[in-house]
């Protein structure tokens, strides 16, 4: 009987095979021209980050847990979480961003965030 892994498990293989290095240079990678906008969810809330991976620093951070959300697991608080960080990007002089969904399928809250980012003037 074949051992079937759980979600979490693949979710994080994908994880790793999204940002493993490719003839020596990495497929998704934040610079400080370009950072790295990180989405995680969980089942209550999600979190995104702006990161430059160059110095290994997060720049930018909000989530639904930050924003006081009463419900931080639907599309409205992935919405309010893109906008915002999206103003705190945009705020720090960061306009261009690399998107790393994390092994997560680009659908539902981490699109919904994605989307909302565009919209408050990322770029990616």
């Amino acid at each position: 009987m074949i051992k079937k892994e759980s979600r979490n498990v693949a979710r994080l293989r994908r994880h790793e095979r999204i940002r493993k290095v490719v003839n020596g240079v990495r497929k998704i990678n934040g610079t400080a021209e370009c950072p790295r906008l990180s989405v995680f969810r969980s089942n209550a809330h999600i979190h995104a980050q702006i990161i430059d991976d160059t110095v290994g620093r997060t720049l930018v951070s909000c989530s639904s847990t930050t924003l006081k959300l009463e419900n931080g697991s639907n599309v409205e608080a992935a919405k309010k979480v893109g906008a915002e960080i999206a103003k705190l990007a945009v705020a720090q002089g960061i306009e261009k961003v690399v998107f790393d969904r994390s092994g997560y399928l680009y659908h539902g809250r981490v699109k919904a965030l994605a989307e909302a980012a565009r919209e408050n003037g990322l770029k990616f």
